[in-house]
């Protein structure tokens, strides 16, 4: 199970999602998703484990205080293949 967690500070790193979320069983991967451009934490991660330990850790974990906030914890959802971003650049060569 894929989950999204939000509402996160910008201090947490992928080691304390990993020992919050391994308190319900194995943590196969956390990834706090970082700007690109400033190197900061966006506030929000993606934590991965199996479907059963998955949906008691989202069940107890969900608004939970860590580091002075309520976080959020619920599904992930899957990533889209539309490709993002404007169309623009894409069609611009075929445009005239």
């Amino acid at each position: 199970m894929n989950m999204y967690v939000s509402n996160l500070s910008f201090q947490v790193t992928d080691e304390e999602l990993r020992n919050l979320f391994g308190k319900f069983g194995e943590v196969t991967s956390t990834k706090v998703i970082m700007d690109r451009e400033t190197g900061r934490s966006r506030g929000f991660a993606f934590v991965e484990m199996p479907d059963k330990a998955g949906e008691e850790a989202m069940k107890e974990l969900d608004g939970k205080q860590l580091d002075g906030r309520a976080i959020s914890v619920s599904k992930a959802k899957p990533k889209s293949d539309s490709g993002g971003g404007g169309s623009y650049s894409r069609d611009r060569g075929n445009r005239w």
